[in-house]
């Protein structure tokens, strides 16, 4: 029988391939990394039996990474809105909880079964590469929650640390850290659950050190010299 791509049930088999595409491209990707993984075995994996399958339902292999990004991004925004949200309503002036709200939303995914691992896994290879693409869409959105806390943490830092890139290396180090911990627990093959919150509580801590660390007299009048500004300015 052919079941028509127009039909209620041609259309639920069309979302049901593009479903387990993403999860086996989530779970691949956890596993080996963006650039051991070829989408022949992506498609295998998926087991949807067309070899043209990624081109029909993302266009090429960038279409399937923003995919599988845009499968958890909703939620990470939700819940790093929540507490930013509630940052401001309180008033607060704790950098420790301005950390926490970039670094508890993506932390969650540790405990998301479908694919969260795997999805941290992406997000710390694209903002470790050589020309990071993570935050592209990210920096000139103000409804973006990065873009919002970017803003809020900006005040809080000195003009070298600033300078410096302070705010992103600290978003590169948060999503090392999450995918690591992913992996180790893919590792372990159990189906136990770890508890995270120790885990958790410690890399807010660590994100918390490095955005207020102080930036040394030495690496200040480096990075003058580099921009070509009086060392002594």
């Amino acid at each position: 029988m052919t079941i028509d791509a127009g039909s209620p049930a041609g259309a639920r088999g069309a979302g049901d391939a593009r479903a387990r595409l993403v999860r086996a491209a989530e779970s691949l990707f956890g596993e080996r990394g963006l650039d051991s993984v070829s989408l022949r075995e992506v498609i295998a994996a998926a087991e949807v039996g067309n070899s043209s399958a990624i081109q029909y339902h993302f266009g090429d292999r960038s279409g399937l990474v923003r995919a599988v990004l845009a499968k958890h991004h909703g939620a990470v925004e939700a819940r790093r809105h929540a507490l930013l949200d509630q940052y401001e309503a309180d008033g607060s002036q704790e950098l420790r909880t301005l950390t926490g709200a970039l670094v508890r939303p993506l932390a969650a995914e540790l405990d998301n079964p479908d694919g969260g691992a795997g999805y941290l896994q992406v997000m710390s290879e694209l903002a470790s590469a050589p020309r990071p693409v993570l935050s592209s869409a990210s920096i000139g959105d103000p409804a973006d929650s990065t873009y919002r806390w970017r803003a809020l943490v900006e005040p809080r830092l000195t003009r070298e640390a600033v300078r410096l890139h302070r705010r992103f290396t600290a978003v590169q180090f948060t999503l090392t850290e999450l995918a690591r911990r992913g992996r180790d627990e893919r590792v372990r093959g159990t189906d136990e659950r770890r508890d995270d919150r120790l885990f958790t509580s410690h890399l807010v801590d660590l994100v918390t050190a490095v955005l207020a660390a102080p930036v040394s007299e030495e690496t200040v009048r480096l990075a003058r010299r580099r921009s070509g500004r009086p060392a002594t300015s």
